[in-house]
């Protein structure tokens, strides 16, 4: 039988938060009245992820695997996934999020009216009030992205979801980007960029849930992050510059945003003085590295 609903959830040396993850998998699966499996990827962990995994797929009553991707890197461990998931609806999570109860029918219920190629991007609620206040969506109503516009930001990779079609029209995660790869992040960004140039809609619903224990609550652990994440978006302003309008347009608002750290400034991460100059200097350090990259890459061939 096929499976309403794949869960990926892609995990490297984190063990604890994983079966903690796991958990509540378990139990939003538990009268979900879903039909669902379940995939587990581990990317080269070296603590005893292998054997939480393996222990924890043997025990539920539904479909639940356990694969391995020795290469570093998200996205390539996504791509790994992604190759053997069944279901109609394919959701992924982070290993360092708990779902909550109503996850499944409520994701199904998201995609009830979708009538054709749909990605969807659920809410993030923070899981530890220690936590710093970032990798959140808050929203609390449904949202239909602008497909003239960058998508960056709109959804996010850890509570993201599409229907099966999706991947086989869009193409596999570039595993240039995200986490353990050169450019560090918006290997979701990327995807989405990738998919909505297609025409493939992308929206946002609250009603399916997680919660999110990053762990970061050092203000230079934030500041790194969000330095990332410009660098990856610089990095994709590069792949994509020569062939998608929607760049420049881009550029354009991160110049014109200049002024807002004059006259509306960001007040809200404590270790970045002037949030918008910040954020373009990074993504003009990824935009040059990944150019140089591509540079050096043909000179090589």
């Amino acid at each position: 039988m096929t499976p309403d609903v794949s869960l990926l959830i892609c995990t490297r040396d984190r063990s604890v938060s994983l079966a903690a993850t796991l958990a509540s998998v378990a139990r939003a699966a538990a009268g979900a009245g879903i039909a669902i499996e379940v995939v587990v990827v581990d990317n080269g962990s070296g603590d005893d992820t292998a054997n939480v995994a393996t222990a924890w797929c043997a025990a539920q009553p539904f479909s639940a695997r356990l694969l391995t991707e020795t290469r570093p890197g998200l996205a390539r461990a996504r791509n790994a996934g992604l190759a053997v998931v069944r279901g109609r609806i394919v959701a992924m999570t982070d290993d360092d999020c708990r779902l909550h109860p109503g996850y499944f029918p409520a994701l199904v219920r998201a995609f009830a009216g979708s009538g054709g190629p749909a990605i969807i991007g659920g809410r993030i609620l923070p899981g530890d009030p220690a936590d710093l206040p970032v990798t959140l969506k808050l929203e609390d109503h449904p949202m239909i992205a602008d497909p003239g516009r960058f998508p960056g930001g709109f959804v996010m990779g850890a509570n993201l979801a599409f229907t099966a079609d999706v991947p086989a029209r869009v193409g596999p995660f570039d595993e240039q980007f995200g986490a353990g790869a050169p450019f560090v992040s918006a290997e979701d960004t990327d995807f989405l960029f990738r998919a909505t140039r297609l025409g493939i809609a992308l929206l946002y619903d609250p009603c399916f849930v997680v919660d999110h224990h990053h762990g970061r609550r050092r203000v230079e652990e934030e500041t790194r992050l969000l330095a990332g994440y410009g660098f990856g978006d610089g990095a994709l302003y590069a792949k994509h510059l020569l062939r998608d309008r929607r760049v420049l347009a881009a550029i354009g608002q991160d110049l014109d945003d200049l002024k807002r750290d004059a006259t509306d400034p960001v007040t809200t991460h404590a270790g970045i003085r002037r949030f918008y100059a910040f954020r373009l200097r990074h993504k003009a350090r990824g935009f040059l590295s990944y150019a140089w990259r591509s540079i050096r890459g043909r000179r090589e061939a």
